[in-house]
């Protein structure tokens, strides 16, 4: 079974959830930068919520199925078709042989998730499937998808086969299941987003006054912004000293202040260690709020505790183990 790729769109490429534990040799962890989203996508359709998948940035791709799939899409509502009829998100969907899979105008966020039964099934390499596009690394060759690309798929596991089989009695025909997750694990991305973040080893050498506006402003994503940061534009934020820090591990979503004042917040193809003093760090939680803003939005960070930045990943954790136990509830319902 495979994907026939018609048109890339903007920016689609494979993505899993990274290769960690090679850091210490300069190798980014990477992977989807709404990881939630293509964890959700996954169990939606059988898969390990690992697997590989789909990234789609704002503009997505024309896709056609060589074969019946079971395939599901969240986090970005870029208006997908299916051989021109609409489809719901957040829900598994039968996609006969031959339908192809378009996108539109994005109505709410800037990166979609499009998981298949079975996962692509592309070469992993240090253990994973991401793309990581500056060292063309993983993926499909490493590089972003491209017109006539024909993308393997894997073999869908047991969960994967009933959810088809109850979807595809005809095998001619689209079908969406009329059940979906709840909220909590497929929020409606926002067009002003309030990003929760703790403060970081650097807060300290801040101005009050910086500090302050840091927390109270709105700042803009420029339009230099990728799967390694953002950009931001709002009001300057000071040091308090001038002195050079030594370079010092960073991670997805520590908020660095470079000499000019204006933060960047770093994502997941970010570097392994950097230099700019560290104002900040997102809570794990509210990666998918992030990933899901887009060039020239604006976004506002609000303070939480470390506790109360534990509580919350916890509670998204939970939410999303207890996925696949609701979905063998749904199809063991008669």
């Amino acid at each position: 079974m495979s994907l026939s790729i018609l048109h890339p769109g903007l920016l689609t490429t494979v993505q899993d959830l990274g290769r960690p534990g090679y850091q210490h040799a300069g190798v980014v962890v990477g992977g989807a930068l709404d990881a939630g989203a293509l964890r959700v996508a996954n169990l939606l359709v059988g898969n390990a919520d690992g697997a590989a998948g789909l990234e789609i940035t704002l503009r997505g791709p024309h896709l056609r199925f060589d074969a019946g799939t079971l395939l599901a899409l969240t986090g970005a509502d870029l208006s997908p078709t299916l051989d021109g009829q609409p489809v719901k998100m957040n829900r598994p969907t039968w996609a006969p042989a031959s339908a192809v899979l378009a996108f539109g105008a994005p109505r709410a966020g800037c990166r979609a998730y499009l998981a298949v039964a079975g996962g692509i099934a592309v070469a992993p390499v240090l253990g994973s499937r991401a793309t990581y596009l500056r060292a063309g690394l993983g993926g499909w060759h490493g590089r972003a998808l491209q017109a006539g690309d024909l993308l393997p798929v894997g073999q869908p596991l047991p969960t994967g086969q009933r959810i088809a089989a109850e979807l595809a009695e005809s095998r001619v025909t689209i079908t969406q299941a009329s059940w979906t997750p709840g909220r909590q694990l497929c929020p409606v991305p926002r067009p002003s987003p309030i990003i929760r973040a703790v403060r970081g080893p650097e807060y300290g050498q801040f101005a009050a006054a910086s500090q302050r506006a840091f927390w109270d402003e709105p700042f803009a994503i420029t339009a230099a912004a990728d799967r390694m940061g953002y950009r931001l534009q709002g009001p300057a934020l000071r040091r308090l000293t001038d002195a050079e820090l030594l370079s010092s591990a960073v991670t997805h979503g520590t908020v660095q202040v470079p000499a000019g004042g204006q933060p960047i917040v770093l994502l997941a193809d970010r570097q392994t260690t950097g230099g700019y003093p560290r104002l900040a760090q997102v809570i794990t939680a509210d990666f998918g709020a992030l990933a899901q803003a887009a060039p020239g939005q604006a976004l506002r960070f609000q303070e939480v505790s470390l506790v109360e930045a534990q509580a919350l990943y916890l509670a998204q954790e939970r939410a999303l183990r207890a996925l696949p136990g609701a979905i063998r509830l749904q199809l063991a319902r008669p």
